[in-house]
């Protein structure tokens, strides 16, 4: 991966740094790919308002650890950044977490990571017409192919669809593509870890209402469901937002979305080596043109 985002690397950054770029963006969608996993696994122990809930508090938490540990806070923010990082908050972390924990009970994982990677399509989209980052050949097809591969992975998936699902999951690749474009801007006017850390408060704050709900089913959910609610929290959320705002604040936002077409062939193999699901040759085709249209992406 180090090499197809050198291809995309802007004027004065060095191999050290575009390493360090793809080694965050890799972290963010394997850890993003586990989170479709562990969703499954947790069930329907937790109601998608209460798991967002503990989700993000858990990743509030640990990056507020962080952020004093590395005495990194920065006190004196803009109203204007304040205002962007409140915004992505509650659209991507509370509102895409909510529409994503409902959706996945009403279809399969397949569908549903088909469903949810649309949003970078989308933000290539805004991307190049509201940033100004253009429209590339490479991109354009790149795109269209990772696509194809995680409509291969879905299909191979199970068959179970559901309206309401698929409306709730296309709501959630809507949100998602809108927190990334204003988290872009927002990084501009702030450090990455302060971004998130703050945007995982905000999230926390807006689910509160949901808190009386969430002690309810904790008495009665199982170890194994609260334990899966608490690795959401701390890696695919505080380490894998992290990451991926690391990324961000580097790169463009329509290429670097491009990598997380992956994230359908990362779910397909943590669902195999975790839970023992076999992936079928729908899953291992789609995969690997996942990772294809990734590259293609990365080239000019």
């Amino acid at each position: 991966m180090t090499d197809l985002l050198d291809t995309a690397r802007p004027t004065g950054t060095s191999k050290t740094d575009i390493g360090k770029i793809a080694a965050a963006a890799g972290l963010a969608v394997v850890l993003w790919g586990s989170s479709f996993v562990a969703i499954r696994g947790i069930g329907h122990a937790l109601s998608p308002a209460p798991l967002a809930l503990l989700r993000l508090g858990v990743a509030a938490v640990t990056l507020t650890v962080i952020v004093v540990a590395k005495r990194a806070v920065r006190i004196r923010l803009s109203r204007k950044a304040f205002l962007l990082i409140a915004a992505y908050a509650v659209l991507w972390l509370a509102g895409y977490t909510v529409a994503l924990n409902a959706g996945e009970r009403h279809v399969d994982a397949g569908t549903a990571a088909l469903l949810v990677n649309l949003a970078p399509l989308l933000v290539a989209i805004a991307a190049g017409k509201l940033l100004g980052e253009g429209f590339s050949r490479s991109l354009i097809v790149g795109s269209l192919v990772a696509l194809g591969g995680a409509a291969i992975i879905a299909t191979g998936a199970t068959t179970q669809r559901d309206a309401s699902g698929v409306l709730l999951c296309l709501l959630a690749a809507a949100l998602y593509a809108a927190g990334v474009m204003i988290q872009k801007v927002a990084l501009r006017h702030v450090d990455g870890l302060t971004a998130i850390w703050l945007g995982c408060v905000v999230a926390t704050v807006v689910l509160l209402p949901w808190t009386p709900q969430l002690i309810g089913e904790l008495r009665v959910a199982s170890t194994p469901a609260v334990l899966g609610a608490g690795y959401l929290g701390v890696f695919p959320t505080a380490v894998g937002f992290t990451a991926w705002a690391y990324a961000l604040r580097r790169m463009d936002a329509g290429r670097l979305s491009a990598v997380t077409y992956a994230v359908p062939a990362a779910s397909v193999l943590l669902s195999w080596l975790l839970l023992g699901e076999i992936p079928t040759a729908f899953g291992l085709i789609g995969g690997v043109l996942c990772l294809a249209g990734v590259a293609i992406s990365r080239r000019r």
